[in-house]
């Protein structure tokens, strides 16, 4: 199966939902290339980004269900090859 390179961009805003956010990319850990994380302290958010080498319907799938975390927005950002 062909797979893309793509950025995850996570912010979390609820902090109860950090383990969930955890145990969601561990799940998909193989897809995982590299994370760099940064909490904000001052607007109490973290921010995660994740580089993921993966098949479309991968990247998709972790992006929504991480935006149905609670207090968890997710974006992807494709490459063109």
């Amino acid at each position: 199966m062909e797979t893309r390179i793509a950025i995850l961009g996570i912010i979390v805003e609820n902090m109860d939902s950090v383990s969930e956010v955890n145990e969601l990319l561990h799940e998909y850990n193989k897809y995982i290339i590299g994370r760099m994380g940064m909490p904000y302290r001052e607007k109490n958010v973290s921010v995660i980004s994740i580089v993921m080498d993966a098949p479309n319907n991968v990247i998709s799938a972790v992006s929504g269900k991480l935006g149905m975390l609670d207090g968890v927005s997710a974006k992807a950002v494709y490459s063109k090859k």
